[in-house]
């Protein structure tokens, strides 16, 4: 008879994305074959020991969300692009996704991360897809433009900035009124947020119920105040179903290439969504400007309440 524990490891080892776990200690418990190649820490050497310095980044992401929100029950953490180490010293971003464990009784009891490296277009953090079928249209010659101008920016070019929105509503009028309700609803926000775009702005859905505007501004405050006012635009949008009126606000994250040429495009995305989801976290229907890459998020974030008319 095929032992349970034994097929289950299989399963995780053929696995193309590394395979962390942790127990309540913080020890590793199971590391697959590609979390070898990865980090180039082999299983032997990291097995039932603390993670070696410079992998705890794997792991920050649900820590600062436990952080945040203490006694959560929810058990995973949406993907992030974070800095870890390679055994041979050298800078390794991935991107990794958190799940945290918990028993019957709702106790964490340890936490696996699920990553890879972070490089190409395809590296580029996105909101979550799966719903919409119209979601990824366009998004193919979009990420090229972004890409293109952020590297412009980086020799010199015309400033680059991103504003990612999320729309507050999505998710609830979803379950309330349905799916063609919500997609009716993310049509109306779109139209109203392409009013305020910049003759040469360029707008894209980033997911299922978030958009990512490419900005061009000379300043981070100009982008700042750019995010506000399409938060205000987003937010007189009547949308009516079947008699029901939805009241709409979105939440912003707003950030601007630094100009040292060390940032990717990758990290850039990342702040903004980091940003966004800070928003979001106060109550919606605000912008925050992302802090620099070398800052944590909550240090050097500026938010922008929009009162509601």
């Amino acid at each position: 008879m095929i032992d349970r524990n034994e097929l289950l490891e299989a399963a995780l080892d053929s696995l193309p994305e590394g395979v962390a776990l942790i127990g309540m200690g913080d020890e590793v418990v199971f590391w697959n074959q590609a979390a070898q190649g990865i980090t180039g820490y082999a299983g032997i050497e990291v097995l039932a020991q603390p993670l070696p310095e410079g992998l705890e980044a794997l792991f920050d992401e649900a820590r600062r969300k436990e952080d945040e929100t203490p006694g959560m029950t929810q058990t995973e953490v949406r993907r992030a692009l974070v800095q870890a180490r390679h055994k041979l010293g050298h800078g390794l971003p991935v991107i990794t996704r958190v799940l945290v464990l918990r028993d019957g009784l709702g106790e964490r009891i340890g936490a696996a991360a699920l990553f890879h490296p972070a490089e190409g277009l395809d590296a580029l953090p996105h909101g979550e897809s799966g719903q919409n079928a119209g979601a990824e249209e366009g998004r193919e010659e979009f990420e090229e433009r972004l890409q293109a101008e952020f590297e412009d920016s980086t020799r010199g070019g015309a400033p680059v900035g991103v504003l990612w929105i999320g729309v507050d509503q999505a998710q609830e009028l979803g379950k309330t009124h349905g799916a063609a309700a919500c997609r009716t609803m993310l049509e109306k926000v779109r139209r109203a947020l392409a009013v305020g775009l910049r003759p040469a702005e360029e707008m894209c859905s980033w997911g299922d119920d978030e958009f990512l505007v490419l900005a061009h501004e000379r300043s981070v405050e100009m982008l700042a105040a750019h995010a506000r006012m399409m938060a205000g635009l987003a937010r007189t949008t009547d949308f009516r179903w079947w008699g029901d009126r939805v009241s709409l606000t979105v939440s912003i994250g707003a950030a601007q290439a630094v100009s040292d040429g060390v940032e990717t495009l990758a990290q850039l995305l990342e702040r903004a969504r980091q940003a966004m989801e800070a928003s979001a976290r106060g109550g919606g229907n605000r912008a925050t400007v992302a802090a620099t890459s070398d800052q944590r998020p909550a240090a050097a974030e500026e938010e922008s309440t929009c009162s509601p008319s």
